[in-house]
C-alpha cells in the first residue's frame, strides 16, 4: 500500500480516527493536510508526524462554515496544486442521549450542521476541483449507525444514513469523471465519541461489547487502514461501496 505524493486533506484530524489516519497515510508517503477546528490539535498531530518523518500541515477550519471550507480547500491547491483524496472525517455525537419526542433542538441541529452539511460543503468543493484536475478520490467517515437503526440518538443516525446516501448518489454521478467516492462505517471504536456513550451510564461499556462478537472495541489504527487502501490505487475498481468495520457488530 502507498501514498507517495498524494495531497490528501483529513477533516477532524485532530483526534481519534482523523489523527490515526493522518498519522498513517503520512507514513505511506502521503503529503497530508491535517484539518480540524481545533488547530490546537492539528498542530499536535502534524508534530507528531514531521518528528517520524512525515510532511504535514496544520489548518484551523470549521466544516459548518462553507467559506471556512472554500478558503481552506482554496489554499490547498495553491500550494501542492491537486486535492488527490480528500477524507471527510470531522462528525460529532449528540451531547443527551434521548427518544425522538424528547430530541433536543440543539443536538439536531449542530450535529447535522458537522455530519452532514460539513460532509456537502467539502463535497462540493472537492469535486469540482477533482472534476477540473481529471481524478479524485473521496472518503466519507460515516457509521455503522448509518447503515442499521440505533435508539436514543436520532440525529447522529439520520446524518450519518444521509453521508451513506450522499456518498452513494455522488458515486453514481462522477464514476465516469475518474473519481472515486466511498464511505467507511466504523463500529464501536475508541474515540472522544465513545467515551461520550460509555460515560451516559455505568454499565454501558458491558452493555455494548455483548453486541459486538469480537468482544472488544475498534481501534483507530483499525480504521486508519481501511481508510489508506482506499485512498490507495489498490482500491482503484471500488466505488459508491461503504465498508464496515465493526467486529461483527452489523451481524447481530
Amino acid at each position: 500500500m502507498e501514498l507517495k505524493k498524494k495531497v490528501i486533506v483529513i477533516t477532524g484530524a485532530g483526534s481519534g480516527i482523523g489523527a490515526a489516519s493522518a498519522a498513517l497515510m503520512a507514513s505511506l508517503g502521503a503529503k497530508v493536510i491535517a484539518s480540524d477546528i481545533n488547530l490546537k490539535n492539528a498542530e499536535e498531530v502534524v508534530r507528531e508526524i514531521k518528528k517520524a518523518g512525515g510532511v504535514a500541515t496544520a489548518y484551523q477550519a470549521d466544516v459548518t462554515r462553507y467559506e471556512e471550507v472554500d478558503a481552506l480547500l482554496s489554499q490547498v491547491i495553491k500550494e501542492h496544486g491537486s486535492i488527490d483524496v480528500l477524507v471527510n472525517n470531522a462528525g460529532i455525537g449528540g451531547r443527551n442521549q434521548k427518544k425522538t419526542a424528547e430530541h433536543t433542538l440543539d443536538d439536531w441541529h449542530n450535529v447535522i450542521a458537522v455530519n452532514q452539511t460539513g460532509v456537502f460543503y467539502c463535497m462540493k468543493l472537492a469535486l469540482k476541483q477533482m472534476t477540473e484536475q481529471g481524478y479524485g478520490n473521496i472518503i466519507n467517515i460515516a457509521s455503522l449507525a448509518g447503515l442499521k437503526p440505533t435508539g436514543n440518538n436520532l440525529s447522529y443516525s439520520a446524518s450519518k444514513f444521509a453521508v451513506v446516501g450522499m456518498t452513494k448518489s455522488a458515486a453514481l454521478e462522477y464514476g465516469s469523471k475518474n473519481i472515486r467516492i466511498n464511505a467507511v462505517c466504523p463500529g464501536y471504536t475508541h474515540s472522544s465519541l465513545l467515551d461520550q456513550l460509555l460515560s451516559s451510564r455505568p454499565d454501558m461499556e458491558q452493555k455494548l461489547k455483548q453486541l459486538i462478537p469480537m468482544g472488544r472495541f475498534g481501534e483507530a489504527t483499525e480504521v486508519a487502514e481501511t481508510i489508506a487502501w482506499l485512498a490507495s490505487d489498490g482500491s482503484k475498481y471500488i466505488t459508491g461501496q461503504t465498508i464496515t468495520i465493526d467486529g461483527g457488530t452489523s451481524l447481530l
